[in-house]
């Protein structure tokens, strides 16, 4: 698990850097490409909504007071995508070192994510195996009362110029870890047009 999280983290670094790049190129006179949530404000807490449910004793131990969590992937809205946008890809990446939801090849007419859209089976994109082993959006569920007290959770859209080509198999789904390193190649052979991120927060540990 530390060596998946280093391999995140290295990767979202090097995302971010390009991202800069990104806003650094734009063209005079075109809008910048946005991420924006109606369920969250950006920098906002995270609602129960959007959280995992791991119930024990009757309890949810994802929350400070036990309430249940609705580990519904939030909804997401982006405007303004870059000329040339062929596919978008979304993320959710806890920036202790986590990735929470990976959907790929979501196709260019695409401009909004419902609320839950990253359950099982989507139909928006194929997804990724998240931090907790399975194939749909994982809400957070940061431990209490060990550090960071506050988690930063990252949503990012990426826009291409082309679809990922992910190797895929019923046995063997693909990783958070190969969507990244797809991604990062994509960067580098400039296929990434651009990219807009939005974060929420959220903690189990009592202030």
């Amino acid at each position: 698990m530390k060596t998946l999280c280093m391999v995140a983290l290295a990767a979202f670094g090097f995302l971010a850097l390009a991202d800069f790049k990104f806003a650094q190129d734009q063209p005079d006179g075109e809008r910048r490409f946005e991420l924006s949530s109606t369920t969250f404000e950006n920098g906002a807490t995270l609602p129960i909504s959007a959280i995992q449910n791991i119930q024990y004793e009757g309890s949810n131990v994802c929350s400070i007071d036990g309430s249940p969590g609705g580990d519904e992937s939030p909804e997401l809205s982006w405007t303004h995508a870059p000329r040339g946008t062929k596919s978008f890809v979304v993320i959710v990446f806890d920036t202790d070192g986590f990735t929470h939801w990976g959907m790929y090849n979501i196709s260019a007419a695409i401009t909004q994510l419902p609320e839950n859209a990253g359950v099982a089976g989507s139909t928006y994109g194929p997804q990724v195996v998240n931090t907790y082993g399975t194939l749909n959006y994982g809400g957070p569920c940061p431990p209490p009362n060990y550090p960071p007290d506050v988690h930063d959770y990252v949503f990012t859209v990426y826009a291409l110029d082309r679809k990922l080509d992910l190797p895929t198999s019923t046995n063997f789904p693909p990783t958070a870890d190969t969507l990244f390193s797809a991604l990062v190649e994509a960067g580098r052979c400039g296929h990434i047009l651009g990219s807009a991120s939005i974060s929420g927060l959220y903690s189990t540990t009592p202030e």
